[in-house]
């Protein structure tokens, strides 16, 4: 068994089951880098302080240094024996430089020390996927341009609601995904390591000589864990926006609609069915949300009841904030490649923009604009629509004197038909600002 950070109390062994109900090194080992990088400023700590000297502090710093370069290089070797990443490297510094590793834990708690290193993590997690987040932007943009003209029907209750260019659409996830990268860029603005706070109040050490990393409340700082909640839950509502997407194209890319063709090396098969062509990437997108929001669900009610200040509870926040910010990673990388290799089928959309239902409300609107109050009008058109249903006539092929009567006597077919189009109807529409 490896040796604890603690234990001198203790006359029993912890029961073999507990030691691997407990164990956190088989996820928490993601921390390394940072738990190092850490241990390394707390040594510096130590020297300036006169707790070690400057001689202890260069032969710690440098083992600190090569442990963190095996990390960097993928060769250190996590011993899932230890209780946690944090005493796996107290024991590998302890093998480099023997009992002056005892020294390293000096003013210093786990409960410290694990905050640093997940706020380290977590910073640098959220800056790598504000670049993925900026590489999907670019994706749907350059989609937008490559089909900059195209004008799609528009969606409201999944029914035919009103043209609008492509462009616009996929700008509505743009702006999303903007919203999600500000949210994330506040968050990690706000994420503040600290050390000093000891197991929760505080340590003879000045604050003066912790600088930066000094903590203004030491019980505040080892309790806190506002910052993993916030993190997933601006992940939960990235996810759900990604979730969105991937329902459009889902939805876009079936027969019935037929709008896109989905690049074959983000679709699988059928065991079954050799015709099958299922876009499985887009599905893991969708179905990930549940577990994003699961995620931030389960850290709110580990934190609900715990008193102040540090709980063994709070070790359960790592797995949710891994899982979450590899999830999001991943779907970001490969919803930005499904965009950039999507395919339009033009002809099959204007099939669905000629649709005359598209264009009731522009109707309405040329009614306005002949006097005709909007309440009124709207429930002239919306009687002339249903009339075509069940008349099965098209409005275009009505003669003049039959939409005089039933609209207005000031109508002119020539000027409805002309509003049966799909870029009379976008071009109309003049309160966006075009891009």
């Amino acid at each position: 068994m490896s040796k604890k950070l603690w234990g001198g109390r203790f006359a029993k062994k912890t029961d073999p089951l507990v030691e691997k109900f407990s164990r956190s090194i088989q996820y928490d080992h993601k921390l390394a880098r940072y738990d190092v990088l850490g241990s390394i400023e707390h040594v510096r700590i130590l020297k300036s302080c006169g707790m070690i000297t400057p001689a202890e502090a260069y032969k710690m710093t440098g083992a600190l240094s090569s442990i963190l370069e095996d990390i960097e290089n993928g060769v250190f070797k996590f011993d899932r024996t230890n209780e946690d990443v944090h005493t796996n490297i107290q024991n590998a510094l302890g093998k480099k430089v023997g009992d002056l590793a005892l020294k390293l834990h000096t003013a210093r708690s786990r409960n410290d020390q694990v905050v640093f290193a997940a706020k380290m993590y977590t910073k640098e997690a959220l800056s790598k996927i504000g670049i993925e987040i900026a590489a999907l932007g670019v994706s749907l943009c350059s989609l937008g341009d490559k089909y900059r003209g195209l004008i799609i029907p528009g969606f409201t209750h999944m029914q035919h609601a009103q043209p609008v260019y492509l462009k616009n659409y996929l700008m509505a996830y743009i702006n999303m995904t903007k919203r999600d990268d500000k949210r994330l860029e506040h968050i990690c603005d706000n994420i503040k390591p600290t050390m000093g706070a000891g197991a929760m109040a505080g340590t003879p050490i000045k604050a003066s000589c912790y600088g930066k990393f000094a903590t203004a409340n030491s019980i505040d700082a080892v309790s806190d864990r506002d910052f993993v909640i916030e993190t997933l839950s601006a992940l939960a509502i990235l996810g759900m926006h990604l979730s969105r997407l991937a329902e459009d194209l889902i939805i876009w890319a079936t027969k019935e609609f037929d709008f896109i063709e989905i690049d074959e090396a983000f679709c699988t098969g059928s065991s079954l069915m050799p015709q099958k062509k299922n876009p499985d990437a887009l599905e893991l997108i969708r179905g990930s949300a549940g577990r994003l929001y699961g995620n931030l669900v389960s850290v709110l009610v580990t934190m609900k009841g715990l008193p102040l200040s540090y709980n063994r509870d709070m070790q359960l926040d790592k797995e949710p904030l891994f899982d979450s910010l590899e999830i999001v990673s991943s779907e970001l990388k490969i919803a930005s490649r499904i965009v950039r290799t999507l395919r339009f089928n033009e002809e099959k959309v204007a099939g669905h923009l000629r649709d005359e239902s598209l264009y009731a409300t522009d109707i309405v609107y040329y009614l306005v604009d002949l006097g005709v109050p909007f309440a009124k009008a709207h429930t002239l058109v919306g009687e002339l629509i249903k009339y075509s249903i069940s008349s099965g006539i098209d409005v275009k092929k009505m003669p003049e004197d039959l939409l005089r009567k039933k609209l207005s006597p000031k109508v002119s077919k020539r000027e409805i038909v002309k509003r049966f189009d799909p870029e009379f109807s976008v071009r109309s529409k003049r309160s966006i600002r075009r891009s």
